[in-house]
């Protein structure tokens, strides 16, 4: 007895509607502006001020402030690259949620969280729905 084996995978092959993908593009592009100048774009120009500006229980060092900017700028610019999106849209969903879990935990302020948390899931749900361009990364 032979059993027939798909040549492609479900994910290799899922693409998104029309109305879908331009949903997902548009949030790629504000998200991905978002993080170049608003999140990630202040911690690699104004680093100093951030720090001094910094609550007391949420001081930390400064070589991971350059760090987290410059994972939320290379994040932000991989959203808009149509290679690398679902693999940014990943990568941002784990930066979003220690964002969350630093500021309910750190910083003791859980309120704070519920941002990075709804950034999170929509993170998720674009890498979920850009799933090929991950595939087509690994292969």
């Amino acid at each position: 007895m032979t059993t027939a084996t798909p040549s492609a995978h479900f994910s290799d092959t899922y693409r998104p509607g029309k109305i879908r993908n331009r949903v997902l593009w548009t949030l790629q592009i504000v998200l991905g502006l978002f993080f170049i100048i608003a999140s990630g774009g202040p911690k690699l120009v104004i680093p100093n001020t951030l720090m001094d500006n910094a609550p007391e229980n949420l001081t930390i060092p400064f070589a991971l402030l350059i760090f987290i900017g410059v994972v939320e700028v290379a994040g932000g610019i991989g959203l808009m690259v149509p290679r690398l999106c679902g693999l940014a849209a990943a990568g941002l969903s784990v930066v979003t949620v220690l964002a969350a879990a630093t500021q309910a935990f750190i910083a003791d302020k859980p309120e704070m969280a519920i941002f990075p948390l709804v950034l999170a899931a929509i993170f998720a749900w674009i890498a979920y729905e850009r799933r090929a361009t991950i595939a087509a990364l690994v292969r």
